[in-house]
Order: structure tokens, then sequence, then C-alpha cells
């Protein structure tokens, strides 16, 4: 992908005011983002030679460790989840949530680092992110002799797995598991209340320019199930596919979910065929692709949102229980 997608992959700031044009610029900007994470992840996943289905993350040898460093902006916020923040001293750029992750010293834009940098922070654990960072950084890392460790995050289930083990690492297990488990109770709530309602056939656009989706392998189609969606390309083989007009229209969606600019032309397109499910019914959304894009315990808070535009569009369709 070149380092315009390392770069695009890991910004993803605040929505703030979609009236501002500077602002819906950042919102199309950030579409953009998403779409290079997932290019990236199956770059990752082709590298690796291994299949998404595998949620599997290398345990540290080294317990309490004092001097992290970690390679994704995710992997930080996660690190903050376990109660482990302070013990952080290097990392990418883009690590900007919680607010304490801006001050962090950047190693990197996440993708390409400073390994100079990063050797003299004397880390006792580097994190690295399955699927996300490259293979090579992390062999060069390790032929470094640093300890590294990979977090694996292709599904829900791997974000409290994930905390968990990163608050075995930095021994701050008790509120490590406060957090894993708040966020396993929000899903399973979730998946509760949402899971039995009526299916709706969704077409999630995650870019624009030219249309791209996600196949059923991507953790955003793993949401939409939880919220009783139906992702409509959930079968195609890439993880985030090219897809055109006419297979959109072929599918019918009953809703059209976008994680773009909603002012966009190739959103509002769609209501050039008004016997399109979706347009007819007025199910056209947009979602910000924040609590969506990141693999963290914000995930929580994106599949609310995402069961909550479900439900708005099965009353507009009628089947609301």
């Amino acid at each position: 992908m070149g380092d315009p997608a390392s770069r695009l992959c890991q910004l993803f700031t605040d929505c703030g005011d979609r009236s501002n044009p500077v602002t819906r610029r950042r919102s199309t900007f950030r579409a953009g983002a998403l779409l290079a994470c997932l290019f990236l992840a199956a770059s990752f996943q082709a590298a690796a030679g291994q299949s998404p289905d595998a949620s599997t993350s290398q345990s540290s040898s080294e317990p309490r460790a004092q001097r992290i460093v970690s390679l994704a902006p995710n992997l930080t916020e996660l690190m903050f989840a376990a109660g482990a923040g302070d013990r952080i001293v290097g990392t990418p750029q883009y690590s900007d949530y919680p607010a304490a992750a801006r001050s962090i010293p950047r190693i990197g834009d996440a993708f390409r680092f400073d390994f100079e940098r990063v050797l003299a922070l004397r880390p006792d654990v580097v994190l690295a992110w399955e699927p996300g960072t490259p293979v090579a950084v992390v062999e060069r890392l390790k032929a470094l002799k640093l300890h590294v460790v990979t977090i694996a995050t292709w599904h829900i289930a791997d974000i409290p797995r994930a905390v968990r083990e990163l608050g075995r690492i930095a021994g701050t297990t008790s509120q490590a598991a406060r957090a894993a488990a708040t966020f396993e109770s929000d899903i399973a709530a979730l998946r509760g209340e949402y899971g039995g309602r009526a299916p709706v056939s969704v077409f999630l656009q995650v870019n624009d320019q030219p249309l791209y989706t996600v196949n059923g392998k991507q953790i955003m189609s793993e949401i939409l199930g939880l919220c009783g969606g139906r992702n409509v390309f959930a079968d195609l083989n890439d993880l985030a596919p090219q897809v055109g007009v006419e297979a959109v229209l072929a599918a019918d969606p009953q809703v059209i979910v976008s994680t773009g600019n909603p002012d966009s032309a190739a959103f509002r397109q769609w209501q050039h065929w008004p016997r399109l499910k979706a347009v007819s019914a007025g199910n056209l959304f947009t979602v910000p692709p924040d609590d969506l894009a990141r693999s963290t315990t914000r995930v929580a808070a994106g599949a609310a949102a995402m069961c909550r535009t479900l439900e708005t569009a099965r009353q507009r369709l009628g089947l609301s229980n």
C-alpha cells in the first residue's frame, strides 16, 4: 500500500461539526483511512500465510513489564483500558485516544518506524498488532534482540482477550479484567437485545470513489450480524472488495450504511434509484468510523450505534418487533 496508506490507516479523529467544509474533508479522509486499514489487514494475512479466523496472540514471558513500546494506536488504547497506559514509552503517530496518549513520544507512523529510536527507549516489550503490523517490521525488531509480543484482534471476542493479555504483561490484571468484563457484558447485552430482531439486508459502504465494502470476515460485518443485519456481500473472497453500482442494485439491500461523508456524490447517488429497497424506505445512513475501525473497547459503543441504526431501519420497513 505504501506510505500514504500507512498514514491513512491510523488517522481516525473526532468527527466534529459536519457543516464545516474542513470537517467534511476530514470525514472523507477517514473513510479512505478505513479502507487502507482493510487492505493492510489483507496484506498482513497474505504475508503471514494464515487465515483471519485464527485469533491468537503470543504470550510474553516477562510479566510486569515497566517499559513498553506500542506499534499501533489501537494497542496503545487497549493498554490504557488495561490500566497500563503509563508503561508506554513509545507509540506511533495518530495514537490520540485517550488524551494522555497524545503526549507519549512518537516512534513512527505505525507502519514505518525509527528502529534506533525504539532501541534507545530500552523497552522490556514491544507490542505488534495482527493484522496491522507488517511482518518485516516484526522480524527486524526480533533481529535487534527485542522482545516482541503480537496481539491479534481479528474478531470482537479478541478484544477482551487482548485487554487481559496486556494486563498480564504489565501486571495490571485486576483493572484489565474489569475492563474486559465490562466490554463482554456490553456486547452480550447488545446480542441479547438485537440478535433476535427481524434480519435486514445491509450494504456497508466503506469508501465512495471507488466503491468498496467489506466481506463477512471483517469485524464490521461481525458487528452487523450482532445487530441482526446481514451483509449482502459477506460471501465475497476479498476482505475489502471493490463493487460496482450494478452489484449493489442487484443485491437490493434494505439498508445502506456508509462510514464516509453523507454529502458525497457517491453516497447521494443512491437517490437516483428510488426502487432500491433502502431508498424507498428512507434507509440511507452514515455512521462515524471511529468506534468501528479501531479494534478497541470502543467497539462496544460503535456496535451500539450500529444496532440503533438498524432498529430505525426496521421501523421504517415495518419490521420492528
